[in-house]
């Protein structure tokens, strides 16, 4: 494995929420090991302020926090993605974006919390959950022994991550 970090870019839908949870979660996980990248493949062109305030109580950093479309990681000057999850939730009929090209893939499935009905402490609820379900799996990709696995190793490790049942705390 290079001394460079490994940039990982995390796709949903939107990505007003999820997508940038998990950037922000891996970033901070990653140790200056991955460069984490949030997109969507229809952007909200806004972070959901519940996402924000998650990870401001939680000591993150938001100054990187912007809703942009997957696209901007396709141009020819965009960093070469080395991993690409989705997080996008089949379970609710959303349309998860696809990415070309040779990066590792995975599904990461995460309910959308931003679409969380209920009231106020209800939806909050639903976006500390998705930070949960995430911090849980991008603990164990970043616990993966990258450099002693093959690519087939890997590939299987990392669907396995997304097919494991969430946590409860």
């Amino acid at each position: 494995m290079s001394d460079n970090p490994l940039n990982v870019l995390f796709l949903c839908t939107g990505n007003s929420a999820r997508s940038i949870l998990a950037e922000a979660i891996l970033n901070r996980l990653g140790a200056g090991r991955f460069k984490a990248h949030s997109a969507g493949s229809q952007p909200k062109g806004k972070v959901h302020p519940y996402a924000l305030q998650l990870l401001k109580t939680l000591n993150h950093d938001t100054a990187f926090a912007r809703s942009k479309s997957w696209e901007e990681f396709a141009k020819p000057d965009a960093p070469k993605m080395d991993f690409v999850f989705t997080v996008c939730d089949n379970a609710a009929a959303e349309a998860c974006p696809i990415w070309p090209g040779q990066p590792m893939t995975a599904h990461w499935g995460i309910p959308d919390p931003a679409a969380a009905e209920g009231t106020e402490a209800e939806k909050h609820y639903a976006f500390s959950d998705a930070y949960r379900m995430l911090h849980n799996r991008i603990s164990i990709f970043t616990s993966l022994p990258l450099a002693s696995l093959d690519r087939l190793a890997l590939q299987r490790h990392l669907n396995e991550i997304g097919n494991a049942a969430p946590k409860a705390d």
